[in-house]
Order: C-alpha cells, then structure tokens, then sequence
C-alpha cells in the first residue's frame, strides 16, 4: 500500500486528508493518506529516514522551514522560496509548489480587465506562490503584514492600508487564517468602503464558503472567490507529481 501524507502543526481541519481519502475509496486506489502532526520541523528529518511514504503535502508553518531538509527543488519551488509538495524518487525528496499552479488557475478567469495593482494580505507560504503569479502576469503588488519589512518598499503594515490603495488595487488577496473556522467573524482590518464593482477579492480559506472577508467586499460590489478551487487544483497537481 502506498503511503501520503500532510506536514504540518495542527491538522485537526485539514482539507487533505478528507480530499484523498475520498479519492483513494472512489477510484479504489490502494493507498492511504496520514495527517503528520509535527511541533518542530526538525522532526521531519526522522520522518524521511523511515522512508515509508510515497509522498507529501506541506502546510502552514512549514512550507518555507522545510526547505533545508530536502534534497532538491523544482523551478517554481526555488523561485518561490516554499513548497507545498514533497515527491520521493529513489530516495531523493524533491520539493514543489503547487499552490501557484492552483492560484493562477483561479485567478485567470476571473480577470475580465486588466490587473494593474493588487494587495496581498499575510507574507508566508502562500503569500509567495501568489506573489510568484502576479509577478508572472506583470501584476505589481503590495504585501500586507503586522510588521514592515525593512528595504522592501512593496511591503506595508496594515496601518498604510488607505482607502487610496483599496481603490489602486483591483485584486486583493487574503493569506492570513483570519476568518478561518471556528473564528469565522474575524476579518482583516481594511477600509471595504473604498472596494468597488471592479475589484475582485480572493481569500485562500475554504471553511467558511463565505468569509467574513468575502462577505465585506462582495457588500461592495466586488467580485469574490474562495480558496477552494485552488486547494483541488493543488492536490490534483500534487498526485500528478506523486505518480510520474
């Protein structure tokens, strides 16, 4: 029986599990797919000299901190800087990121005009593969964080949101968990007032369909999004790799 599983600290909401659970009973696949509680990545090394997995996901803290345990990264993963998938071949643990591939897929039909400016909310792993899309597209950015980055001018702290920039940026993009479930009235402090039938918000989280988040820009006009599609896109991309 083949083995996968998620990397990552608490799982206890994890979409993974659930998602290739159900695809191994459907397709009768024989293999099954293990959520990896770890409290410190440097049990990870332990973990990969059982060598008794097939396959991995990575999720948050740990998608950039995994990097140094690891044998090899793709073009996207390197560029990035985290991975969200992990292949083993003969060996070797090799580190991808499908959650750009996930992201861009979603994203694409959703521009009807052209993007000129975007803000990104949270500055972890998946605050990187999205920024790796938008720079791929041409899309300058802006990345919101509770600290500012030192010599990094497209970084800002929430307190330099302005309404101005609301208005600049017609993409704006939640990373952070805040509005994931159970906390599902919590919402990023923006000014929503100055979002608009041209904007279009995109929130990672998956649970709740609707964040609060979402809920706030689609009050004002602006067309909204959830991470779902893009966390199917990642795990179908993430078996591809699994089994080539």
């Amino acid at each position: 029986m083949k083995r996968y599983g998620l990397i990552g600290k608490t799982l206890d909401h994890s979409f993974s599990k659930a998602y290739f659970t159900e695809k191994f009973e459907r397709l009768q696949i024989h293999a099954e797919y293990q959520n990896i509680e770890l409290n410190s990545i440097a049990l990870v090394e332990d973990l990969f000299k059982k060598n008794s997995f097939n396959g991995f996901n990575v999720t948050i803290p740990y998608k950039s901190e995994i990097i140094p345990f690891l044998n090899q990264l793709d073009e996207a993963a390197q560029a990035i800087g985290a991975v969200n998938c992990i292949s083993v071949k003969n060996g070797k643990y090799i580190g991808h990121n499908t959650d750009c591939i996930g992201f861009e897929r979603v994203l694409v039909p959703l521009m009807e005009n052209k993007v000129e400016n975007a803000l990104i909310l949270g500055s972890g792993g998946a605050s990187l593969a999205v920024q790796y899309v938008l720079k791929k597209w041409g899309i300058r950015y802006f990345v919101a964080s509770r600290e500012k980055h030192k010599h990094e001018a497209q970084h800002c702290t929430y307190e330099d949101i302005t309404p101005a920039l609301i208005q600049a940026c017609t993409l704006v993009v939640n990373t952070t968990p805040l509005g994931q479930y159970p906390l599902i009235d919590q919402s990023p402090i923006l000014p929503y007032e100055a979002m608009g039938k041209s904007h279009i918000a995109i929130d990672l989280i998956y649970n709740p369909a609707e964040t609060a988040f979402l809920s706030l820009a689609k009050t004002q006009g602006a067309t909204v999004c959830n991470g779902l599609g893009m966390l199917h896109i990642q795990a179908e991309e993430s078996w591809k790799l699994w089994n080539e």
